[in-house]
């Protein structure tokens, strides 16, 4: 039987070591939880010392907050590019809408939903994660109002409001992934594709328009 020592620390860059702590973190709270975001768990995830996590966030309310953000900010820009003729090769408005729905709706997103609802619920009681959610939560609005309002100028949607259209959408993409902790294997079309169908009805489009091609 043999033993093996403590591994030897990799000195690395402040900022760099800051960011690396903060991506495994996401990983946990993506795929484990925000509760399971603790100096401890991001540390063994890292094969490092809880003390060295501690060293970057004494609080881990912090390092849960920013989880939050960073696992959040990477899928909104794979999902929604900041504009519409930016990453994904000069795409239409329309298509990056359906691309975005088409990705929503479907089972990849579903960590990313639990993320969500799991956030809101711990903002009830983390004043420093509630005002990282609410900083996304406009940060993602302001995308899809982005996305409308270039549709609208390029004569492919008819919308009055961009921010409150994208708004609602929003909201019918949180009430759709709700359900995503108790009857993920039993949502139907209905549910499934409710925020299309809302997108479509708010953007003066005929049903399926935005549905994958």
């Amino acid at each position: 039987m043999t033993s093996r020592g403590p591994s030897k620390r990799v000195r690395k860059a402040p900022a760099e070591r800051r960011h690396e702590i903060v991506a495994a973190a996401a990983h946990v709270g993506l795929t484990e939880g925000l509760e399971c975001v603790t100096l401890r768990r991001v540390a063994d995830e890292l094969g490092v010392r809880p003390g060295l996590v501690g060293h970057y966030f004494p609080a881990a309310d912090t390092l849960v907050a920013e989880a939050f953000t960073a696992a959040t900010m990477a899928d909104l820009d794979s999902l929604l590019p900041e504009r519409p003729d930016g990453p994904g090769g000069g795409d239409t408005p329309r298509a990056v809408l359906r691309r975005f729905f088409t990705l929503t709706s479907s089972t990849e997103f579903d960590n990313v939903s639990r993320l969500w609802l799991n956030a809101r619920h711990l903002s009830r009681y983390r004043p420093e994660l509630r005002d990282h959610v609410v900083a996304q939560e406009l940060l993602w609005c302001g995308r899809v109002e982005q996305t409308i309002t270039a549709g609208t100028e390029s004569g492919d949607f008819s919308c009055a409001d961009a921010w409150a259209s994208a708004l609602r959408i929003l909201v019918a993409i949180d009430g759709a992934s709700a359900y995503i902790n108790t009857s993920a294997d039993r949502r139907g079309a209905p549910i499934v594709h409710l925020a299309r169908a809302v997108a479509e009805t708010e953007l003066g489009l005929g049903a399926g328009e935005l549905a994958p091609i």
